[in-house]
């Protein structure tokens, strides 16, 4: 019995004591102080930002998962300062090592050369002038050694120089590769740092949206996710009527309709054009059909992007609330993980034409409201149909 407990002693301070036996990093040991646990702490607040997203949203979750976003970020900074800073003493240390190594190969150089010179002198020597030229046989035996000696150590000499220029050559091979690291987590840094900066901006634009009120953060919650079903409803009865053979002609720069907030409160926050452009009824992103015209700009954070292609704007002086795609809010998970399917704007009072081709009038329900919109299935490109939505 005694044994066994002096066993268990032992085991106990062997794990208590070993280096390998480490505590587990928390959540909250990442939030209060990371410390060394800069790795460790990136998978665990990674696996949080995880969590949050699929958790039910709430203004209390949401803002969560911006802190815990921002934290990891700023960790990754820390982590790739760190990284720049080790790699900077490395190349330090590699810049002494290729200058010691270089004077190394100048010094055993020179005295090869001199080695070589005597050896080749010296084997003109013949056996018989290294005998009559010896005192005894005891010097002549210590001739012969030294010569052995002295061939023996040029060629130790010749295997230390071609070593030496071997490592001299790994030396600049490993300086120039941590230089390309060290170039790369630069890149890195300047691409956190600007994450970081949007990312602080986005958190203040989510408050500023939702006031920091529960209330208001799950009435705009609802009214997207109402939208969203609402314009893909909208998308099928266009495009099942639109091929059926449905539509009248339209001519391109026709006004179609006026701009309004149909689907209003549900499906609609305020006047302005959900415009969509499906292609073999998938979405398409608009910006490569309009043309560009220098729209303003209310889209914060998510910012301007390009326009490349010929159509004409279907309002006039156009500004830009919302892109298409991962957006701002289809990022926050508003439109239950889809893309945001068009490009919304506000504008002028009349809605145009953007093509010609063949125009219907729909609407589809959306809570105790109507969403009206227009649609043209295109007469150069029948493959392509715009909808205009939430029309007057």
């Amino acid at each position: 019995m005694k044994k066994f407990l002096i066993f268990l002693a032992l085991f106990f301070l062997f794990f208590l004591f070993s280096p390998t036996f480490i505590r587990a990093v928390t959540l909250d040991d990442c939030e209060k102080n990371p410390g060394d646990n800069i790795t460790d702490c990136i998978e665990v607040l990674s696996q949080k930002i995880s969590e949050l997203s699929n958790e039910k949203k709430t203004l209390t979750s949401q803002i969560a998962q911006f802190d815990t976003q921002i934290q990891l970020t700023q960790l990754k900074i820390r982590d790739a300062e760190a990284t720049i800073d080790q790699l900077e003493k490395e190349i330090n240390v590699l810049g002494f090592r290729i200058g010691y190594v270089t004077e190394n190969i100048q010094k055993l150089e020179a005295l090869v050369k001199k080695r070589i010179v005597a050896t080749y002198q010296q084997s003109f020597v013949s056996n018989l002038e290294l005998v009559l030229s010896s005192n005894d046989f005891s010097d002549l035996i210590l001739r012969v050694q030294y010569l052995k000696e002295v061939q023996e150590n040029d060629r130790r000499i010749l295997a230390s120089l071609n070593q030496t220029r071997s490592n001299y050559a790994n030396q600049k091979d490993d300086r120039e590769a941590k230089q390309a690291q060290i170039e790369e987590n630069k890149k890195k840094l300047l691409g956190l740092k600007t994450s970081l900066d949007s990312q602080k901006s986005e958190k203040q634009a989510f408050l500023q949206v939702t006031k920091n009120d529960e209330a208001r953060f799950q009435r705009l919650l609802q009214q997207a996710l109402a939208e969203r079903k609402a314009i893909v409803a909208a998308f099928s009865q266009a495009v099942s009527r639109l091929n059926s053979g449905e539509g009248d002609d339209v001519s391109e720069g026709s006004t179609i309709a006026l701009l309004g907030n149909s689907g209003a409160p549900d499906c609609s926050s305020g006047p302005h054009l959900h415009f969509t452009v499906l292609k073999n009824s998938s979405p398409q992103d608009p910006a490569q059909y309009l043309k560009d015209v220098s729209p303003g700009w209310d889209n914060s954070p998510d910012g301007p992007f390009g326009f490349s292609g010929s159509w004409n704007w279907p309002i006039s002086s156009p500004r830009i609330t919302q892109g298409f795609g991962m957006s701002y809010w289809a990022k926050l998970g508003w439109y239950n993980g889809n893309i945001h399917d068009g490009i919304d704007m506000t504008g002028g009072s009349t809605i145009s034409a953007s093509r010609s081709g063949k125009l219907i009038y729909g609407s589809t329900t959306c809570g105790n409201s109507a969403l009206k919109y227009a649609a043209i299935k295109h007469d150069d490109d029948p493959s392509i149909i715009t909808l205009y939505l939430h029309i007057q």
